[in-house]
Order: C-alpha cells, then sequence, then structure tokens
C-alpha cells in the first residue's frame, strides 16, 4: 500500500507535520510532498494538456504525476488560512489540471487505479473547515479518489497542540486503518 501525503504547512515541525508524523508510523510506504519546500511550480495555464497527456513544465511534478498513478491512498494535510488550503498547497494544485483536461478535453481517463483519500486540517481559528475540506475533496476526485475518509481537523490549535487532541490522534489512526484495510 503507497500513500501520497501532500503537506500544505510551511512550518517544520508545527501541528500539520507533527500529525503527519504520526500517520506515517502506520503507513507501508510513503511519499511526502512538501509543498513549501519543493520545486514545483503553479499552473502558468499555457494550455499544452489540452492536448497533450503531462505537463510541459519540467519540474519535481513529474515525479510526483508518477507516483498518484502508481499509489493506493492519497492525504492531503494543511492549515486552514482564511478557511482555505494553504496558497503553496494550492499552487502544487494547480498542476492537477493535466488530469482536468484529459478528462473534459481529450475525453480520456488520466488515472485508472482508484484510490482512497482523506484530509487532515489544522487552524487556530474558528473550527470551520467546509470550504478547505471541499476544495481538498475536489483536489481528491482529481486524483481519482471516491472513496474519502471523513475530514479529521484540530482547531484551537493556538491554545492546544493538535498531538494533544484526543480525538484527532484517534482521526490519525482511524486514516491509517482505512488506508491500510483492503
Amino acid at each position: 500500500m503507497k500513500t501520497l501525503i501532500i503537506n500544505g504547512s510551511p512550518r517544520i515541525n508545527g501541528d500539520t507535520e507533527s500529525l503527519i508524523n504520526i500517520i506515517k508510523k502506520d503507513l507501508y510506504e510513503y511519499k511526502v510532498l512538501n509543498s513549501y519546500r519543493c520545486d514545483i511550480s503553479p499552473c502558468i495555464d499555457c494550455r499544452f494538456c489540452r492536448k497533450n497527456s503531462g505537463c510541459s513544465i519540467n519540474d519535481e511534478m513529474q515525479e510526483i504525476y508518477d507516483y498518484i498513478q502508481e499509489c493506493d491512498n492519497i492525504l492531503i494535510a494543511s492549515p486552514i488560512y482564511f478557511s482555505e488550503l494553504t496558497g503553496k498547497l494550492l499552487d502544487v494544485a494547480s498542476r492537477l489540471q493535466t488530469y482536468f483536461c484529459a478528462r473534459y478535453y481529450r475525453k480520456e481517463e488520466p488515472i485508472l487505479k482508484e484510490k482512497k483519500g482523506a484530509v487532515v486540517l489544522v487552524g487556530g481559528g474558528d473550527g470551520n473547515v467546509d470550504k478547505a475540506y471541499g476544495t481538498a475533496c475536489t483536489l481528491l476526485h482529481h486524483m481519482n479518489c471516491h472513496n474519502i475518509h471523513k475530514v479529521v481537523f484540530s482547531h484551537n490549535t493556538d491554545e492546544r497542540p493538535a498531538v494533544e487532541d484526543e480525538r484527532v490522534l484517534l482521526g490519525i489512526h482511524d486514516i491509517a486503518g482505512f488506508f491500510n484495510s483492503i
């Protein structure tokens, strides 16, 4: 079982990364994509992918496209900024445009292998995760995840670190079990 973990946090050892480190202990094989530390440019709307498979930008995303094809699970983990996923995560996610174009312009199915998906969100705000979760689910659908675990989120992290939230820790272990089940 291979899992792609997309980390949308800029903070090393922050709440999001701490939860990712916990789930990694329960996964068989994984690759972590750190949005803030990768060499992936955002989509430039060059329209290459409307007629061609893949992307015209040659960067680290090429390796991620390959891993998306072969993995079994995808986890999106992000802090919430202004009720949304982080900007750098959305920059990386914009490169999923090639999958949209495959389906709607080229009438091709870009990812044949169906995957399981999950979303972990962290924030110090009001606890409203609807917009960020909706965006994450849209991204997961474009990567052929249709069996998506219910959202796991920790809010009020300004007062209590996510790793001290028992409900969140149970959710993290539940996601691992969901990913590891056949």
